[in-house]
């Protein structure tokens, strides 16, 4: 199950800000990170590649189609999204707002069917939110909020998953957990494409795309030197890159 993403250069302009700059991307198979300052454009490069932002110029395929031209409901199909808010209100319990994730498979009368539930109680065991199932959405605490919306998107079983932010309220045992899953998707198929703000997670991502200003300053696999310089760079020398017990680290540098 796989689908290949492609943005060639793409500029959106939101307001008077120009978010993007002749951007192309064109995600792997595999666990990609979008890392970057504040007002880089990550989000909305992530926003442009799920659709949901038009770009001004330049286009994005998916399958050598034109997102455009996607139905919505087939575009749904093969692009699972998690926004960096989720809505958290409403009277739907957890393991409803998770079979929400079938609506692209089922249509809204569609029957749900046994594997159907089984996709819906095997996503959120994978974000380990199992034991949330028959509590409500607004009644949760903000991490387990964002597992079940994790939940969700996985959910669709789509083979591209794009999730902004998709560690926002959890701890560190879940943060760690999500780590782990987002790798065992990255080695069935799938791809992946995340924008994260915590650098030492953005680093066991496959590959990173460095954005400053609009631009991709730098695209490459999490062991390339010049991706760490371009990392130091682009957050104006605070931070430095180290290997530590064969993982690599982005520290702050204090000592600048």
């Amino acid at each position: 199950m796989t689908a290949v993403l492609r943005a060639e250069h793409v500029a959106v302009r939101l307001g008077s800000t120009q978010a993007l700059r002749d951007v192309s991307v064109a995600p792997q198979v595999g666990w990609s990170a979008i890392v970057g300052p504040n007002g880089a454009g990550k989000s909305t490069l992530l926003r442009t590649l799920a659709g949901l932002q038009q770009p001004d110029s330049g286009h994005v395929t998916l399958d050598g189609r034109a997102l455009a031209d996607w139905p919505p409901r087939q575009r749904a199909v093969r692009i699972a999204w998690l926004a960096q808010q989720g809505d958290a209100h409403g009277e739907l319990t957890a393991r409803e707002i998770v079979r929400l994730g079938r609506l692209p498979r089922l249509g809204l009368f569609g029957d749900v069917a046994p594997a159907d539930e089984a996709l819906v109680m095997q996503a959120m065991e994978a974000t380990e939110a199992g034991g949330l199932q028959r509590r409500r959405l607004a009644e949760l605490s903000g991490g387990e909020r964002q597992r079940v919306l994790l939940a969700r998107a996985l959910a669709v079983d789509a083979p591209l998953l794009l999730l902004d932010e998709p560690t926002t309220h959890l701890d560190p045992p879940h943060q760690v957990a999500l780590v782990r899953l987002l790798h065992r998707l990255a080695s069935e198929g799938r791809t992946i494409v995340s924008v994260l703000h915590d650098l030492p997670l953005a680093l066991q991502a496959d590959r990173l795309i460095v954005m400053l200003a609009g631009r991709v300053h730098a695209e490459g696999s999490r062991d390339d030197p010049a991706l760490h310089r371009a990392l130091v760079d682009v957050f104006g020398g605070a931070i430095r890159v180290e290997r530590f017990g064969g993982r690599w680290l982005a520290l702050p540098d204090l000592d600048r």
